[in-house]
C-alpha cells in the first residue's frame, strides 16, 4: 500500500467550489440590467429600420404606408394597403404613449409624413422621445 498520495483534501476542494460559486454569482447578477439595457437599444434599432423600411416601401410602390402602435398590446405594424408588410411585438416593458401626434401616422406615396409631432417611448430607466418631421418624413429618436 502507498502513502504517500498526491492529492487534495476534502477541505481544499470545497474551499474552490465555493470560490467558484462566489464569481459565478456575481457574474449573473452583472448580466441582468445589461440585458436590458440591449433590449431597450435593440427595440429603437429595429423600430427605425423597420420605419425606414415602411418610407421606402412607400415611394418604391407609390402608394400610402400607415404606421399604427398598440400601447396595451405592445406591438406595432406597418400596413400598406390590406397588406400587412411589418408586425412586430415588443417587450411589456417598454411602452408606446401618445405624444403631440396619435399613435398612428402614414407615410404618402412620396415619402413625407400625414402629420408631425413626437411619440413617447417609456422604458423601465429611460423616456425617449421619437420626432417625426415636417416634409421628408425624416425622424430621430432622443432620451429625454
Amino acid at each position: 500500500m502507498l502513502h504517500n498520495q498526491k492529492g487534495f483534501t476534502l477541505i481544499e476542494s470545497l474551499i474552490v467550489l465555493s470560490i467558484l460559486l462566489i464569481i459565478s454569482s456575481i457574474t449573473a447578477f452583472n448580466i441582468k440590467p445589461q440585458y436590458t439595457s440591449a433590449n431597450e437599444k435593440a427595440f429603437i434599432s429595429q423600430l427605425k429600420a423597420d420605419l425606414y423600411y415602411g418610407q421606402q416601401y412607400a415611394i418604391s410602390h407609390q402608394m400610402e404606408v400607415k404606421v399604427s402602435f398598440f400601447e396595451h398590446e405592445h406591438r406595432y405594424t406597418i400596413v400598406a394597403g390590406s397588406n400587412r408588410i411589418v408586425e412586430r411585438n415588443h417587450s411589456p416593458n417598454i411602452r408606446v404613449t401618445q405624444g403631440t401626434i396619435p399613435l398612428f401616422f402614414k407615410f404618402n406615396p412620396t415619402g413625407n409624413v400625414d402629420r408631425f409631432g413626437s411619440l413617447f417611448i417609456r422604458t423601465p430607466k429611460k423616456l425617449l422621445r421619437l420626432t417625426v418631421l415636417i416634409g421628408k418624413g425624416r425622424f430621430y429618436v432622443i432620451e429625454e
